[in-house]
């Protein structure tokens, strides 16, 4: 996850703290005052209100005379990813396949920091009670494809000190907070090749993930399915599940 340091005179300060004014906004912050947003991003009040102004201007947030939100209109920087980028485009045939061969909804995703964000996906009907919309973001040790791609991360060291630091709400009452329980479902999920985790984000709802790796061997995405429970054991759902994420990972072998 480490990125080369870049050369200071190359930084814009400016860009750096228009987008974290836009990063501050989220479910528990949809509006702020000036104030509240200098207090997330670290920015004085005057900062802030300057960038939240320039942003009001660009049409990104609006305001209504005290408190500032979101626009319709950062859709377009994060829609640019998906028009733009290789990967979502190339995986999309194989999960039409593979939704379609499981009845299941299916998705390919990666790792932003230590969450997990679906860049691709092909869904069943019933995806709004068992799935992620594209560009749904959770926190990667809680989810089947953030733990597989957790497990292959190079720095080892830092999933480990992430974990040991690291405060995960409980979205359901089986959800797992404990750095040492993840840390062990990552491990195996590193020995297994795969990642089986239930009713962490969502009760009764269970994902089964494998990692994709491209022609070098490199896990670039993890491909995943998520399924209703039901009366479907767990080790039944690997058995009618499991080969056909394989088969489809290998598959996206060449491509990727």
């Amino acid at each position: 996850m480490k990125k080369p340091p870049l050369d200071r005179r190359d930084w814009i300060a400016g860009l750096e703290k228009g987008l974290a004014i836009l990063e501050a906004f989220d479910s528990e912050h949809a509006r702020m005052t000036p104030t509240q947003a200098a207090e997330r991003t670290g920015l004085s009040r005057t900062a802030a209100r300057r960038y939240l102004l320039t942003l009001e201007s660009l049409g990104y947030v609006y305001t209504d005379g005290r408190l500032y939100g979101l626009t319709p209109r950062v859709l377009r920087v994060g829609w640019s990813y998906f028009d733009s980028a290789r990967l979502p485009r190339t995986v999309q045939p194989y999960l039409q396949q593979l939704s379609a061969t499981l009845n299941e909804s299916a998705y390919v995703s990666v790792l932003d920091g230590w969450d997990l964000v679906v860049i691709a996906r092909n869904g069943v009907s019933r995806v709004m009670t068992t799935g992620f919309v594209l560009g749904a973001r959770v926190p990667a040790p809680l989810i089947s494809p953030g733990v597989v791609l957790l497990a292959h991360e190079a720095d080892q060291d830092a999933v480990s000190a992430w974990l040991d630091t690291v405060e995960l709400s409980p979205f359901t009452p089986h959800t797992i907070t404990s750095g040492a329980r993840l840390r062990e479902k990552i491990g195996r999920a590193r020995v297994d090749g795969y990642a089986l985790i239930e009713q962490q984000l969502q009760v009764g709802v269970r994902g089964i993930a494998v990692p994709l790796r491209n022609r070098n061997g490199e896990v670039v995405a993890a491909l995943s399915t998520n399924m209703p429970m039901g009366e479907e054991s767990p080790e039944a759902a690997l058995q009618r599940v499991l080969p056909h994420l394989q088969e489809s990972a290998l598959a996206m072998l060449n491509v990727l």
